[in-house]
């Protein structure tokens, strides 16, 4: 048994250990953690300073997981997007592949409650199901392991899904989401890079939420990967008491920068049961787009998402005011500053454009990306 797996056998799962660990009332949660698993690693335990900080809301349950049960289970409707079991198909030319529900810690906000925590990985049988759907599907050229977390699969099994995806003429790239190097550092081994690496184009979107949670061995971890040639991007989920304010989020991206990890999403939290106490409005995260534009790099800019519900896919949200008209002569643009541009359409006349200053609204459209 590897260090990390020894690490994740320490993790807190049930309501005494919390009550040991945490001084929670194992009463007050029962019922909550006997619908949804629970899950935190020593690394993460160790990172929550107080009750109610923004690791504690993350991975503590709370009482209001049971709140809101009318929400949907499956709010993107992934069940009905899958041909073939474990395999999402939504977008034209790539496919999710779910290989494992089990996760290094399980978030109290996490989009597939219906789904982590349960036993098991990805059989052969349905890896072969799904790998034969991808052989048959030319369009596909992409395809995104997730789950669950996929970096809790051995290295062997984790090879064995990267090797048979690697047969498949057509498909250019893989990419692995996943939570482990900021939960579970100790996973990402020289061997498990040294692995990865010989499959390449492989990328990894990883999932951070608050400054917090870049420790000294969670920037080593990353830097292992980048070292091994995998370009990494991290997904971040707007929540509230968690990364809800400005300049949270401007730390979380500029952090991330620095273990050479590139911010991509800002997700809306999704619809999903017994999450509804996260959620913000849309007007806040617009709010804070607005205060990290052009007040630091633009590359620790992500695009803020709203996931559609009902499968809609992801839809890229900026603030109203960035495009304050377009028309057939020109571009009106105010800047993060609120100084106002304009830029003549090709065939236009720069020097006779004037601008009308009457409309406003919100580039609103469907995303392409996963």
């Amino acid at each position: 048994m590897e260090d990390w797996q020894k690490e994740l056998q320490s993790s807190i799962t049930k309501p005494e250990d919390l009550a040991r660990e945490l001084g929670v009332d194992p009463e007050k949660i029962r019922s909550v953690m006997n619908e949804y698993r629970v899950r935190i690693t020593p690394h993460v335990l160790k990172q929550i300073r107080e009750k109610g900080d923004a690791i504690w809301r993350q991975v503590v349950p709370e009482s209001e997981e049971g709140d809101d049960l009318l929400a949907a289970d499956d709010p993107l409707n992934e069940d009905t997007d899958s041909p073939v079991p474990h395999l999402v198909h939504r977008y034209p030319d790539r496919v999710l592949l779910m290989v494992t529900n089990q996760c290094p810690i399980y978030c109290r906000f996490c989009t597939r409650k219906r789904l982590v925590g349960k036993p098991g990985f990805i059989s052969k049988g349905d890896l072969e199901r799904a790998i034969e759907y991808i052989r048959h599907h030319p369009e596909i050229r992409d395809v995104i392991l997730s789950g669950g977390d996929p970096l809790l699969l051995t290295d062997d099994h984790l090879e064995r899904v990267l090797k048979a995806l690697r047969k498949i003429p057509h498909l250019e790239i893989i990419r692995i989401g996943s939570r482990v190097p900021g939960s579970l550092p100790s996973r990402i081994t020289d061997k498990l890079c040294a692995m990865v690496k010989k499959y390449h184009p492989i990328y990894m979107n990883l999932h951070f939420n608050h400054p917090d949670e870049i420790t000294p061995e969670v920037k080593a971890a990353c830097e292992r990967l980048a070292d091994a040639g995998i370009p990494l991007g991290s997904q971040t989920v707007l929540l509230r008491g968690v990364n809800d304010d400005p300049e949270v989020m401007k730390r979380l991206m500029q952090k991330l920068l620095t273990c050479r990890v590139k911010p991509y999403y800002l997700y809306q939290a999704d619809l999903t049961r017994g999450t509804n106490h996260f959620r913000t409005t849309v007007e806040e995260g617009l709010r804070i787009i607005r205060a990290i534009q052009g007040h630091t790099s633009g590359m620790a800019v992500p695009h803020y998402v709203i996931d559609a519900p009902g499968g809609g896919g992801k839809i890229p949200l900026l603030p109203a005011d960035y495009l304050v008209e377009l028309n057939s002569e020109e571009a009106i643009l105010k800047n993060y500053d609120g100084g106002v541009f304009r830029y003549p359409q090709i065939d236009a006349d720069p020097v006779s454009v004037t601008p009308h200053m009457n409309e406003s609204f919100i580039i609103l459209n469907n995303g392409s990306q996963e």
